[in-house]
């Protein structure tokens, strides 16, 4: 699980290869606390998206959305798109590079069901989330910590000090929800 927080942490200061998207910028945010020190944007709600990851190094956000068509079928090839919010920049919205796809941000999806799918990060295939319709009839990432099953909503880094390729991961945060009840629930671990 380490190697995920590593290079989900240092992946950040590799900029994207890709032209970014052209859409209107993405500027206002709310701002939530997450340390006494810390200020990081706040997604607007969007029915398509699934979950984001931030890094303490800076507030750009990795989001991680479905990837369904004009008839609101997913792909079943690939069902969750990710890509960057550069908030640290103009807010614009831009596509991962092939590195961070391939060996960082991205996922691997298999349907294992009748709308459910297995998904794993790149980077750490041995953490499990599956993709299924819940009981309100939409989509969510479900995960299971510390035998409590959550729709997942946020994943934060807190990283402090280290070196480009080893940076010191203070904590993980795991933020989402109880599928039976609605209450939220946040994990916070050291990887």
């Amino acid at each position: 699980m380490k190697l995920l927080f590593t290079l989900l942490s240092f992946l950040y200061l590799i900029p994207p290869t890709v032209t970014p998207v052209k859409q209107k910028p993405l500027k206002a945010f709310a701002v939530n606390n997450v340390a006494d020190d810390e200020k990081f944007p706040v997604l607007p709600d969007n029915i398509s998206r699934l979950f984001y990851v931030q890094r303490s190094p800076n507030i750009n956000t990795i989001v991680y959305e479905l990837n369904a068509g004009k008839n609101g079928q997913l792909d079943p090839e690939n069902p969750v798109h990710v890509y960057w919010i550069r908030y640290g920049e103009q807010g614009q919205k831009e596509e991962l590079s092939y590195i961070q796809r391939k060996f960082a941000y991205g996922l691997t999806s298999k349907q294992t069901g009748n709308e459910q799918y297995d998904i794993r990060f790149v980077s750490y295939k041995k953490f499990p989330l599956t993709l299924m319709k819940a009981n309100d009839g939409k989509y969510h990432i479900f995960a299971t910590i510390n035998q409590k099953q959550m729709a997942l909503s946020r994943v934060f880094i807190k990283i402090e000090g280290g070196s480009f390729w080893l940076p010191n991961v203070t904590y993980v945060e795991l933020k989402g929800t109880d599928p039976s009840t609605g209450r939220e629930i946040i994990e916070r671990f050291k990887p």
